[in-house]
């Protein structure tokens, strides 16, 4: 099942996604889903929001060996995480904003999961039924700044730096999906979940060990080599197997 968040006369709702027509939901879906049948609407009479409020994005970097290398640096012995704020969030169609701070923002093409109930402490094999659904995700990064800072928060923080969306997939296995990330109709990264360092499960694991995961929380599970540089008038599409395409353009900040 596809689940969608959207806007329509000014109120946020959510909705199931098929054949381009939304049928909306009674209520959030953390507690199951019940649909409104007496109404359908076209998926082009909305505005797509990102499919998720989080209370924060968990992140994880140098989960792909190969990012890890281009980049200069080793596969950690343990996942390493950081935060982006939820303010960064950005929907399918959003603009990403380039600072004036930057002279290097890149793309970070991303498999994206969103928690459907709370996790602490929880073991892999229950992480699961957890989940309410995977999305596309685009771990924008100031890379001149996060160097220059060696922790994440400003490089990886700025408001429109994470797209994320368009919509979740409910019933999908994410252990060996095809991720790509084009700019301006140019390929830049091709891999599979397959070659993540700890798998999706595992890492949100490993995550609930640390702190409490919520109901609508993102998890955002590393990037394949290819990242590379985003400037003015660029588009950029992260395309997930069995999920979709992220799309957003790129403007600098005025």
């Amino acid at each position: 099942m596809f689940l969608v968040r959207f806007s329509i006369a000014g109120r946020n709702r959510w909705g199931r996604l098929q054949d381009n027509e939304i049928t909306p939901l009674l209520s959030d879906p953390y507690d199951g889903i019940e649909l409104d049948t007496r109404i359908t609407l076209p998926v082009d009479a909305v505005r797509l929001l990102p499919p998720a409020v989080p209370t924060k994005i968990v992140c994880v970097g140098r989960n792909y060996a190969e990012h890890a290398r281009e980049l200069g640096n080793m596969v950690p012995d343990e996942p390493l995480l950081f935060l982006k704020p939820p303010s960064s969030l950005i929907p399918h169609q959003g603009v990403v904003r380039i600072p004036p701070q930057s002279t290097r923002v890149e793309h970070e093409g991303e498999l994206a999961v969103v928690i459907g109930q709370r996790l602490f402490r929880a073991k892999s094999t229950a992480v699961r039924d957890k989940i309410l659904g995977y999305t596309c995700f685009n771990d924008v990064t100031a890379r001149d700044l996060q160097r220059k800072d060696v922790q994440f928060t400003r490089g990886k923080g700025f408001d429109t730096f994470a797209p994320c969306g368009p919509m979740l997939r409910t019933d999908l296995d994410p252990s060996d999906l095809a991720i790509e990330t084009a700019v301006s109709g140019q390929v830049r990264q091709s891999g599979r979940t397959s070659q993540m360092v700890v798998p999706v499960l595992d890492l949100i694991a490993y995550i609930s060990s640390i702190m409490t995961l919520e109901p609508g929380d993102i998890v955002v599970t590393g990037t394949p080599a290819g990242v590379g540089p985003l400037v003015a008038g660029d588009s950029v599409d992260v395309t997930i197997e069995g999920i979709g395409t992220l799309s957003n353009t790129v403007e600098n900040w005025e």
